[in-house]
């Protein structure tokens, strides 16, 4: 993504306000699921149904968390970002909201980028994969272990330029009016000091363009992580279960913090003991629209 932001004055801040309607209040940026006050003399049930609903998936994502070394441009403009990678099937789907406000956020780029079943980053296919096959170590964005504090900017050494020109696993769409994106690609796998993750970025006020999205400023910069009971079901399928990589656990990932679905915990459906058949992940994206990320 290139190109600079027209200065934050300038943007309209009235969607910066709290959220008010049918008596509840949505707590601002920064917390977990927002707080909600109902008027307690509302008698319509199925109002305060739907605004405690509403309430449930208002939340800013834990931020930032790293980027890792791997990360390429929004380049590839698609939702299908298979290519002629091997594995599980699965669809991720994603809605962007306003941490604030709680509105859908329309138009917004997300970007998303992942390894293969063999822990293989494209791009960067000279830095070898999780079962130690290259000439490089494998990456390394945090140290196995229990987390001790907030993750460095950056991490695993900072950006590396590719070394090839493969792109599977990466992709980038623009948010519908309702915030949505959904992408098609495969379960990751791991290599070794990571828990199963992958990467996103959401950009705002950019253009789409031939080249891609341009212009414009990163306002999030997180990760997507997968419980243990699917990771465990995911290693029994080849091509995984060739992945000689030790895994890290999700309780030993240095880069997630353990609080569930704000820190990127994603909601997974497949058919319990059948996960090879395909499954579907989805999250809340809460986000600051305001906020610049390097």
């Amino acid at each position: 993504m290139t190109g600079t932001q027209e200065p934050l004055a300038e943007r309209d801040m009235t969607r910066r306000r709290a959220l008010i309607a049918g008596g509840a209040v949505v707590a601002a940026a920064g917390i977990g699921a927002a707080a909600v006050t109902s008027a307690a003399a509302d008698e319509d049930t199925g109002a305060t149904a739907a605004t405690d609903a509403r309430a449930e998936e208002c939340y800013q994502l834990t931020s930032t968390y790293t980027e890792g070394p791997y990360y390429i441009d929004a380049d590839k403009i698609r939702a299908d970002i298979t290519e002629d990678r091997e594995g599980i099937p699965m669809t991720l789907k994603l809605k962007v909201i306003d941490s604030v406000t709680c509105e859908p956020l329309r138009f917004a780029c997300v970007d998303i980028w992942h390894c293969d079943a063999g822990g293989v980053y494209s791009g960067y296919e000279d830095a070898g994969s999780g079962d130690g096959g290259g000439g490089t170590p494998p990456p390394t964005d945090a140290p196995t272990g229990a987390p001790t504090g907030s993750p460095p900017p950056g991490g695993g050494g900072g950006h590396q330029e590719p070394t090839d020109d493969e792109r599977y696993l990466r992709g980038t769409q623009l948010t519908d009016k309702k915030g949505f994106v959904t992408f098609k690609t495969i379960f990751p796998g791991w290599y070794q000091g990571r828990a199963l993750h992958i990467h996103t970025k959401v950009h705002v006020d950019g253009e789409m363009t031939d080249s891609g999205y341009e212009g414009g400023t990163t306002c999030h910069t997180g990760q997507f992580f997968f419980d243990e009971v699917a990771a465990v079901e995911s290693e029994k399928v080849e091509p995984y279960a060739s992945n000689t990589a030790t895994r890290t656990t999700l309780t030993e990932d240095g880069i997630y913090d353990q609080s569930g679905v704000q820190g990127g915990l994603l909601k997974l459906k497949y058919a319990p003991g059948h996960i090879a058949r395909g499954v579907t992940g989805s999250i809340t994206m809460g986000v600051d629209p305001d906020a610049v990320e390097s």
